[in-house]
């Protein structure tokens, strides 16, 4: 079992929970406990009760929704340190979307009734709630707009870049995306059918903008790519 000084040191990577001071974080790892979910196991379904809230400890997280006619859409793939669940924690209304296992999973989880008390006790950290989930706004308004306004090729360019943010790493070739992300993974992020991803990523290619080699992905000229996004300055 994951030692508890690890659980701290791994709540302090997120930024709702990083500013926790010895003794609140130590109140907090008394009110919540390990779960561990295997690979493609369903954590939670859109439309659950929102009972409870998730701190990822190790492995990755598929964050999704779908439709009535079964179309699905990757909205988020989350990782060690990121929380999820938050937003129906708040409210106690039913879960937005459903988290899935991507590989085996740690999970630390704070049930509703005893997280919402630890809010009342520590206003600080209200704030600071306040301020992920303005953050977590601000995401899905650019989502909504990326979809009205920008044509595929763009979308998936500006897609690239946020995730180059979180999973980029330096190499000679490039920026290399840390993250596996097949076509179909792509296409489910943008809502939109793999032929049509397969089709713009072969665009970037020709364009000596990316490399894409058995799921991962290299990009070769960042300020081209941003060009591409229509973020030339790097403001994306």
């Amino acid at each position: 079992m994951t030692a508890p000084m690890d659980v701290a040191a791994v709540l302090r990577r997120n930024r709702l929970l990083g500013e926790l001071d010895p003794g609140q974080m130590a109140e907090l790892l008394g009110l919540g406990r390990i779960v561990r979910f295997d690979a493609d196991r369903t954590i939670f379904q859109k439309g659950d009760p929102g009972d409870s809230l998730f701190a990822v400890l190790k492995g990755q997280i598929a964050i999704r929704t779908s439709s009535a006619d079964g179309k699905t859409m990757l909205l988020n793939i989350l990782e060690t340190g990121d929380v999820l669940g938050e937003i129906a924690l708040i409210d106690g209304r039913e879960r937005t979307a459903a988290a899935v296992a991507l590989r085996p999973v740690e999970l630390y989880r704070v049930d509703r009734a005893d997280f919402i008390p630890f809010l009342e006790r520590h206003p600080r950290l209200c704030t600071r709630m306040m301020v992920v989930l303005c953050e977590r706004l601000r995401w899905v308004s650019e989502n909504i707009e990326d979809a009205v306004f920008h044509d595929v090729p763009r979308r998936l360019a500006r897609r690239l870049l946020l995730l180059s943010d979180s999973y980029g790493q330096p190499t000679t070739a490039g920026l290399r995306l840390t993250l596996p992300l097949s076509q179909e993974s792509l296409a489910n992020m943008l809502g939109v059918t793999r032929e049509m991803v397969n089709k713009c990523l072969g665009a970037l290619r020709r364009t000596g903008a990316v490399t894409y080699a058995k799921g991962f992905i290299v990009i070769n000229d960042l300020a081209l790519l941003r060009d591409m996004a229509g973020d030339p300055e790097g403001g994306l």
